[in-house]
């Protein structure tokens, strides 16, 4: 029999702490030395006197960020074994997993990364911006590094936040605890806002109003398959496009594997 109050106490304590790491992870951010992101002359400020920062590569940061991730999608399903909640209601059935609801994922993820940039351009010329130290040291400069990117921090990190901000926290909750979906979709969109601030507070405004999105689409399929490929597509196309496309790349001969 299903532990309904179980669950949501353990989903709870399980954001609880991602918001907790996430807060620790932007601190740690901060007082590292980010290879090929701080640059020389971006330390000019520093003395001799100063303590020597800690050096983080790329490839460190990306397999940090996908372990971790990992690690807390793990938690969760043994959360949702544990307590005997079904798959379905984390939208995971087989009637909401269909190659209709990848393109409907698809779609929405591309309209969403344009939505993003329309607004970001709009605070640009108010005079905000998010941080985007985050992108920029998880940005890759070889072709191994993309592939990692693309091919596995990403996939985790959208399946990950998406199983918990979505599939448990409005999924499983409105159907175990009878909450209203929306009233759900709001207190979690709260959450996954707060879980971005690496990117400043213009940044968690943004990352809550993507949130309430990709919970309204996730109330509007029933389907984690969906929102989860929505937000890989809008992560992909903003590495891609502000990492990739028009960046210098290193040539073939410069590219360390």
């Amino acid at each position: 029999m299903t532990d309904w109050t179980a669950f949501a106490a353990g989903a709870g304590l399980l954001t609880a702490v991602l918001l907790f790491l996430t807060h620790r992870s932007r601190r740690t951010l901060d007082r590292v030395q980010i290879v090929g992101v701080d640059e020389p002359e971006h330390r000019s400020s520093e003395t001799a006197a100063d303590p020597p920062r800690p050096v983080l590569t790329t490839r460190a940061l990306l397999a940090n960020v996908a372990v971790s991730q990992a690690l807390a999608l793990g938690v969760l399903a043994a959360l949702a074994w544990w307590t005997e909640v079904p798959a379905a209601a984390f939208g995971l059935a087989a009637a909401v997993a269909t190659p209709r609801l990848l393109a409907v994922g698809v779609v929405a993820g591309t309209l969403l990364y344009l939505g993003n940039e329309a607004a970001a351009a709009l605070a640009r010329r108010a005079g905000y911006s998010p941080s985007t130290r985050l992108r920029e040291a998880m940005a890759p400069t070889t072709r191994g590094e993309w592939g990692l990117l693309l091919g596995v921090v990403v996939p985790v990190i959208a399946a990950t936040e998406e199983a918990v901000f979505r599939g448990a926290l409005v999924g499983a909750l409105a159907l175990g605890l009878g909450l209203d979906p929306w009233l759900l979709v709001a207190v979690s969109s709260v959450a996954f806002g707060l879980g971005h601030g690496a990117q400043g507070a213009l940044g968690v405004a943004v990352a809550a109003l993507l949130g309430a999105v990709l919970g309204a689409l996730f109330v509007a399929t029933g389907s984690l398959l969906a929102v989860v490929v929505a937000h890989y597509v809008v992560d992909a196309l903003e590495f891609g496009v502000r990492e990739g496309v028009g960046r210098n790349p290193l040539s073939s001969a410069e590219r360390p594997e």
